[in-house]
């Protein structure tokens, strides 16, 4: 593979596919290798041709973090350092410590008194009242209250935590990224296993708007230093995850256009002066032709490369900006793109609704799709074996756990 001489080097924190997609996007816009400092010595950018990676599992902690960015930042002192948090952890730490950065490093991001905020799911939801943005019907639970108080809405719920971060710190044998509680005993249940294992939080319940996965979207916004948004891309989400820990992570997304949608969020991006990527999950509610929003992630979501894929370069808003000085001009995708991360086979048996169907299949047959993980001449044979092997692992993972 060939590599070129840039003025920046982009820094990547994580090891999932968020640090591979957005180091791909680098590699395909401006021909450079990426450096990823992950916790361990696996994923998607272990291994790869276009990425330096460096496993340290203290790499999530202040001071460890802060003495690699230095001297890392030492080390390139004739470039600019393009630092990329990939998971909330390491977004937190760039946005909390962005005025103690080396000069020469750039992190694209708001202060972290506002993203604090904004990643507590109890808090986004208080400015959705305030911007008139829809939101399931959620119950607030907090640490001491009764298990057992009738809830306002009937069973199934859904379960989560408002603090992502705090949350997989403790971790516990029955943990997941999101529950579906179908009775009181089992609400009771989760909860005590779930405060039990040392989370002090609060815990996000909620109504459950009915539908398979085909009624989520995901919208990606990019906002400049000035909170200007620049770029908005809407993915409807066809097929997710559904394994304990990768529940609702995403693994089919058609990009679509919705006025309607990314009118309402680029008026609170904007109003809140907000800098960087954003990522929403958002559900279509069938019962009141609503969209609800369950969260926003103050960084690029781990399925960035829809965005990329469907011709908006995540890598390139950033270098246009902070490196050429350039503002790149309002724009959102219109025209459909397909991204998965399984097997066309598993996509095809899974998606059910007859129009996405049709759709999913048109595209790839127009070769108008991309599996992030596969870039032609990244064929290392242990990082392409453990790839390959992930990849099929989906036919197991969805006949176990999708129901």
């Amino acid at each position: 593979m060939q590599f070129k001489e840039q003025p920046f080097i982009p820094m990547l924190f994580g090891g999932d596919i968020n640090t591979y997609s957005v180091a791909r996007a680098f590699y395909e816009e401006y021909g450079i290798r990426s450096f990823v400092f992950g916790k361990y010595p696996t994923g998607p950018s272990y291994g790869s041709k276009i990425i330096s990676y460096h496993a340290n599992v203290k790499i999530d902690t202040d001071d460890y973090f802060m003495k690699v960015v230095k001297k890392f930042c030492s080390l390139h002192s004739d470039k600019k350092v393009i630092t990329i948090g990939c998971g909330d952890s390491y977004v937190a730490l760039l946005s909390r410590h962005k005025n103690e950065l080396p000069k020469n490093a750039i992190a694209p991001y708001i202060d972290f008194e506002l993203m604090d905020k904004l990643q507590q799911k109890e808090l986004f939801y208080s400015l959705c009242d305030k911007y008139g943005i829809d939101y399931p019907d959620t119950y607030i639970y907090k640490k001491g209250m009764d298990p057992n108080a009738a809830l306002p809405f009937k069973f199934p719920v859904i379960l989560k935590p408002s603090n992502g971060i705090n949350y997989w710190q403790h971790e516990f044998p029955t943990q997941e990224k999101v529950y579906t509680i179908r009775d009181q005993e089992n609400l009771v249940k989760v909860i005590n296993d779930i405060y039990g294992a040392g989370y002090e939080d609060s815990l996000i319940i909620q109504d459950m708007i009915p539908g398979n996965d085909e009624y989520m979207r995901v919208l990606t916004s990019y906002s400049d230093h000035y909170g200007t948004v620049r770029m908005m891309c809407l993915g409807h989400v066809l097929l997710e995850e559904h394994t304990p820990h990768g529940k609702g992570n995403h693994a089919v997304i058609i990009t679509e256009p919705c006025e309607e949608l990314t009118d309402k969020v680029r008026k609170l991006l904007e109003e809140l002066h907000y800098v960087g990527y954003s990522n929403f999950d958002i559900k279509y509610d069938r019962r009141d032709g609503k969209y609800k929003f369950f969260e926003i992630n103050t960084r690029q979501g781990r399925s960035n490369f829809y965005v990329t894929g469907s011709g908006f370069n995540v890598a390139k808003y950033i270098v246009e900006e902070y490196i050429h000085d350039n503002l790149l001009p309002f724009t959102t995708a219109k025209e459909e793109h397909l991204w998965l991360v399984v097997p066309k086979a598993v996509a095809k048996k899974y998606v059910f609704e007859e129009e996405n169907l049709k759709k999913l299949k048109k595209l790839i047959k127009e070769k108008k799709y991309v599996n992030p993980i596969f870039l032609k001449g990244d064929n290392r044979i242990n990082r392409t074996l453990r790839m390959l092997k992930l990849h099929f692992s989906h036919f197991e993972k969805f006949k176990t756990y999708y129901n």
